[in-house]
């Protein structure tokens, strides 16, 4: 698996992950500076470079709030917390519409939800008023750091600092 790398925009938001060669890219372009190192280097035949962990953009990259982001399982079990909004179950967890597909529902952010299995099956295709199932939380877009829980599930503690807690 290739090294992972934090990316802060100028402003110290976290906004991508990205892999170490293309950190370091970013780095000798002078378009980014290195704010966290590993304790180990890189080393060619003639150079030897930092290994960045985290790296913060030298100029500011404006990100759209609207910016329609793909929607996956993962993220939006990330978003939910890994819990049901029905029951609040973490097992055997699968992707609810709020508004069925065979009622008119979008497959968007705001029309899907984390659901176990039984719950799913127990709604089918009715609305939430007609069975009474109400999800816990209102179902919206997810924040940027979402994006990154799910690139990396795992990450070095020099990340900590950047990024918000769960």
């Amino acid at each position: 698996m290739a090294q992972q790398v934090l990316v802060l925009n100028a402003t110290f938001e976290p906004i991508n992950v990205c892999s170490l060669q293309r950190a370091v890219v970013l780095v000798l372009k002078n378009k980014a500076e290195v704010l966290e190192r590993s304790t180990r280097a890189l080393r060619t035949s003639t150079t030897t470079f930092v290994h960045p962990l985290v790296i913060r953009l030298v100029n500011y990259v404006r990100i759209p709030r609207h910016e329609k982001r793909k929607i996956s399982r993962r993220a939006v079990f990330a978003r939910d917390g890994y819990r049901c909004q029905y029951c609040g179950s973490t097992a055997r967890l699968t992707v609810d519409h709020v508004v069925p597909k065979s009622r008119g529902g979008r497959s968007s952010w705001d029309n899907v939800v984390t659901s176990c299995a039984p719950c799913n099956v127990r709604k089918a295709d009715r609305l939430p008023e007609e069975i009474g199932m109400h999800p816990h939380a209102k179902p919206r877009p997810p924040a940027p750091d979402v994006f990154i829980a799910v690139a990396a599930p795992r990450h070095p503690k020099s990340w900590e600092p950047y990024i918000a807690a769960p």
